[in-house]
């Protein structure tokens, strides 16, 4: 495609110009910050839509009879007709279902829960007027009305809240195949990441980079036009492929490009800048789009820009085979040095305690706090903003005051916000902690990607690939564990627990990253394991005095091996 364009447009200006973009690393920043930053939008953008439209699947799935009342004459209902309250309305016509333990929130959701549990029983035998029928479908803003009988009073208005045992077992059902669906995509991240990092070694980076460009855009489309738990499955777990492709490819040819530690961090901020904006906009555009123009409308917006970015790779990166010149460590190497389990374990902790929100928090906030779907949305927005606030702050100034220290306090931050969140009881006490969980991951996403470059720099040889890979599988571990047991913890201990749990977790681990503050180079592990040699006798502890020597000094060594040996070599006549 390159190669098309230069000779399209060859003795311009214009190519001129693209080869000079080739040269440049701020554009290569700029294209992993794109690709970073449509990855991390498609998969937030599902985060308000899928709830949503597979507890809509479910309600239409339902079977479809008519809803009549007993023991109602016809002559008692007035032409006339009330609109019910937002949430509920206790009445004396219990004929009519108005004190149905179903309450309303608002929500197209909970609206039709209505319809299909509390208005669907027949009372047995009698003959009754048709009231209502199931599955009549409402958007936008809608209120539900009801016919009321001469003998209904006063409706009297609740607090906006939704809590039924069956509205709250159905949701507990979704929970769980909501929470397998996120976790899918992370799964098969993980599977793939281990295969990405030793090919971008031998090839190089830009192929598997407009790979995971390709994968991406399929998926999305996918999303798009999808209809089924099962296709929309399967789209989440593809786009985890192009997502493990993207990432490890985008990190380690940042990496190799930028060499100076504190311009790596920098980069890497940036990137990372690309990926916290990803996660900033994706649930309230998503939240939006699907509300107002439909399910497909974000899918699309998506599939225009990622193609965008694919024709940007291909005139700019022209992928190519371009392996490495040195062979870097193996992935069994960087996997038992203890300073890079500490640094991947922190990104996975640190992570998965968002990755639990996902799944559960819509659907909390629809039973516990009556939320529609564009609040849902919306409640990951101060999260998403603090997180690109975080990584863009802490990137150059994590490395002044310790890439270790910085990863800690945001450890113990993660801790306190989950203990926040359960004991908010509206969408507004939600801000803060999410905020402040949001702010805390960015300071340990931001610290701990340059750190894992410095490791292989100080502790390895200096090939970024597989690296990159172990911290792509941490991010990938935090999003796969933490959706898919958010479900079951949830059932089993409910919403508060579920997120106690994880703050707990991540108030202990945060001590473990002092080890980071000052981990010995190559040179000092190869000292050390020289020095704790086992010794077996004397003549080996002369025999590695000499072998320390000989390094130090190898003319008087030299010297020294021919007088000692003088009397092997055979006298000249």
């Amino acid at each position: 495609m390159g190669g098309l364009v230069e000779k399209c447009f060859e003795g311009t200006k214009f190519v001129e110009k693209i080869k000079s973009w080739r040269g440049s690393r701020k554009l290569v920043l700029f294209i992993v910050f794109v690709a970073l930053l449509l990855d991390n939008m498609l998969l937030t953008t599902v985060v308000p839509i899928i709830p949503n439209f597979l507890h809509q699947l479910d309600l239409d799935n339902q079977p479809n009879e008519k809803v009549t009342t007993s023991n109602m004459p016809d002559k008692n209902i007035h032409s006339t007709h009330k609109p019910l309250p937002s949430v509920a309305a206790e009445s004396t016509s219990d004929a009519l279902g108005a004190n149905d333990p179903l309450l309303l929130s608002g929500s197209e959701e909970n609206l039709e829960s209505l319809f299909n549990s509390s208005l669907v029983p027949v009372r047995g035998g009698v003959t009754a007027t048709t009231i209502a029928t199931k599955g009549r479908k409402l958007r936008g803003k809608f209120r539900l009305r009801r016919y009321t009988t001469t003998t209904t009073t006063t409706a009297t208005t609740t607090p906006r809240k939704v809590s039924s045992p069956e509205m709250d077992e159905q949701l507990k059902e979704e929970n769980v195949a909501v929470g397998l669906m996120f976790a899918s995509k992370a799964v098969v991240q993980l599977i793939v990441n281990p295969f990405v990092g030793p090919v971008t070694n031998k090839i190089g980076y830009s192929i598997p980079m407009f790979t995971g460009f390709v994968i991406m855009f399929l998926s999305t489309l996918t999303f798009a036009f999808g209809k089924s738990y099962a296709v929309l499955f399967i789209a989440r777990a593809v786009q985890g492929i192009g997502s493990a492709c993207s990432s490890v490819s985008g990190m380690g040819m940042l990496a190799s490009l930028y060499t100076d530690d504190k311009d790596r961090g920098d980069a890497m901020a940036v990137a990372l800048g690309g990926l916290a904006f990803g996660v900033l906009i994706g649930p309230p555009f998503g939240g939006v789009m699907y509300q107002f123009f439909g399910k497909e409308a974000p899918f699309l917006v998506l599939a225009v820009l990622a193609l965008g970015d694919g024709l940007l790779q291909l005139v700019v990166l022209q992928p190519k085979v371009q392996a490495e010149e040195e062979a870097g460590s193996t992935l069994k190497e960087l996997l038992s040095d203890p300073y890079i389990l500490i640094a991947a374990a922190s990104i996975t902790f640190a992570n998965m305690g968002i990755a639990v929100l996902e799944p559960t928090l819509p659907l909390h906030m629809m039973a516990v706090m009556g939320a529609e779907k564009w609040e849902q949305g919306a409640a990951f927005l101060p999260c998403s903003i603090a997180y690109l606030i975080g990584t863009n702050l802490f990137g150059p100034l994590s490395h002044k005051m310790g890439r270790w220290l910085s990863a800690m306090v945001g450890m113990m931050i993660i801790g306190v916000c989950l203990f926040l969140i359960p004991l908010a009881t509206s969408t507004s006490h939600l801000i803060l902690p999410n905020f402040g969980l949001g702010f805390s991951i960015g300071m340990v996403d931001s610290s701990m990607l340059p750190i894992m470059g410095h490791l292989v720099d100080i502790r390895h040889v200096p090939v970024y690939g597989s690296v990159y890979a172990i911290t792509d599988v941490a991010f990938c571990l935090g999003f796969a564990v933490g959706p898919a047991l958010s479900g079951s913890i949830l059932n089993a201990l409910g919403f508060k627990w579920m997120l106690w749990i994880m703050a707990i977790i991540d108030l202990l681990y945060s001590p473990f990253l002092g080890f980071l503050r000052n981990p010995p180079s190559r040179s000092e592990k190869q000292a050390l394991m020289l020095t704790d040699a086992p010794i077996q006798n004397p003549t080996t502890t002369t025999y590695n005095i000499g072998q320390y020597n000989k390094f130090s000094n190898d003319d008087e060594v030299e010297e020294e091996s021919d007088s000692q040996f003088q009397h092997l070599k055979p006298e000249r006549n």
